[in-house]
């Protein structure tokens, strides 16, 4: 088999890990693109996934600091099933993929690999993607780099009233 390279996986390997949650955001929005952060609402943000499952996949997580969507009042819970609608329509438009997985994984036991605080996956996937690496060796490929898919994405968000 032939190497595959991923070289940004070497800043989450030897990396310093953050004290801090990563999902809580300062209210400056100076360090967005940095963050990976498409999109800020009301209640609640759209971001990528530094470690993504597949090219495009998109977090939408509340700016309150909550583990489970029962600690969601009204106003949170509507609006973040809002931006997966928003979420999903432009990862239509932006990847035509031939499918997309949402999910939630509430705690460390359904595969939260955060589970201090909810976000909730959209990850596009097409027919014959990147499943039989995944299964033969354990490895994920991404056809484009997460600086090209925020470029690709962000002005779908810029469109979006907040």
């Amino acid at each position: 088999m032939k190497t595959l390279h991923a070289p940004w996986r070497i800043n989450y390997i030897l990396g310093p890990k953050p004290d801090s949650c990563v999902f809580c955001l300062p209210e400056s929005t100076d360090g967005d693109e940095d963050r990976f952060v498409l999109h800020r609402a009301e209640n609640c943000f759209v971001i990528m996934n530094i470690f993504p499952y597949s090219s495009g996949h998109l977090m939408v997580t509340p700016y309150r600091h909550v583990s489970n969507i029962t600690e969601l009042d009204t106003r949170e819970s509507h609006e973040i099933m809002d931006y997966v609608q928003k979420c999903s329509f432009i990862l239509e438009q932006a990847f035509n993929p031939h499918g997309i997985n949402i999910g939630v994984n509430i705690g460390e036991a359904a595969g939260a690999g955060i589970k201090e605080h909810l976000h909730v996956h959209l990850v596009p996937r097409w027919n014959g993607d990147h499943s039989f690496m995944a299964v033969m060796s354990e490895t994920s490929v991404l056809p484009e780099h997460l600086r090209s898919t925020y470029k690709r994405l962000k002005p779908y968000f810029n469109n979006l009233q907040r």
